[in-house]
């Protein structure tokens, strides 16, 4: 039997990442949560309770077991990563941290894992509140990857989106063009990735059984601009956009970046590690949430 433990499981593409899994009659899925959120598995899975951020309630959760694949989808800090390192010598055969694009600046052209190297990253710690959100995982990669008794990898995942997506950042975009709400966009022209939740939990699944380790950067093939992004919202709407490169804040695009920022997934490709084309799925994703959006108006 097959032994997975997953650190958050219960929400977005981390939930996805469970279904997944649990196809596989072999596997035993255990995930690791605050046991503040309900979930819809049942007996299906095991279940640990702790804050991912107590160390020492970690330690406690974890103590005298071992997975053959550890997925950690919720570390945000150097300390919360340390801890990782201590807790899972010896417990994981293999770990796999969700990073983030956020670990790179915006660029012009296509960001390489290179372009951010976590294995000459002066290490520092903190907790998350100390740290930003890109410097949180920054270092939770340096950490991991070069202070652990454990192979690893981590995925630098664009945005995700879904129908799932609790953060509603393509939501937010089709409620402000279908309420004729100012929209904050700072550079239409910029380039920018995404990836769906259920192609993010498919490479998660994929990459437990690779060798793959090290940094590798996981996207849907292809780009897209915010504007063309707007362009599509404004087709599947009927609605103008009332586009601005400066608003108020509440209204700023949380895909308003001022610059292309978007990855180069060759050596994923080249791993056997496929992906979804970007032009396959997000208009077809827009148009469905706009009439979603629109029904619940």
């Amino acid at each position: 039997m097959r032994e997975i433990l997953i650190l958050g499981g219960t929400r977005f593409f981390g939930k996805r990442l469970v279904e997944r899994l649990l196809e596989d009659q072999e596997t035993q899925v255990t995930i690791l949560t605050r046991g503040q959120a309900a979930d819809e598995f049942g007996d299906r899975v095991k279940r640990l309770q702790a804050d991912r951020a107590d160390s020492a309630a970690l330690a406690e959760a974890v103590q005298g077991k071992q997975w053959d694949v550890v997925y950690d989808n919720i570390c945000y800090s150097p300390d919360e990563a340390r801890a990782a390192a201590d807790l899972f010598a010896g417990k994981a055969g293999r770990y796999i941290l969700t990073s983030s694009l956020s670990v790179y600046d915006p660029q012009p052209e296509p960001l390489a894992e290179a372009d951010f190297d976590p294995y000459t990253y002066p290490l520092s710690f903190g907790a998350r509140e100390s740290v930003s959100y890109q410097e949180g995982k920054r270092l939770a990669e340096a950490i991991l990857l070069t202070q652990t008794a454990f192979p690893a990898a981590a995925v630098r995942f664009p945005i995700v989106l879904g129908t799932d997506d609790y953060t509603r950042r393509l939501h937010f975009h089709i409620e402000h063009v279908q309420q004729g709400q100012p929209l904050g966009v700072p550079n239409p022209d910029a380039l920018i990735c995404f990836i769906r939740s259920d192609e993010a939990a498919e490479f998660l699944y994929r990459l437990g059984y690779s060798t793959l380790t090290g940094p590798v950067n996981a996207c849907s093939d292809g780009t897209i601009s915010i504007g063309e992004i707007i362009t599509l919202i404004e087709a599947g709407t009927g609605q103008t956009a009332n586009i601005q490169t400066s608003a108020a804040d509440k209204d700023m695009s949380p895909f308003g970046i001022g610059e292309s920022w978007f990855m180069d997934t060759k050596k994923a490709r080249e791993a056997g590690l496929p992906f979804l084309a970007l032009s396959d799925w997000l208009p077809e994703l827009i148009a469905r949430l706009a009439v979603s959006i629109r029904r619940a108006d």
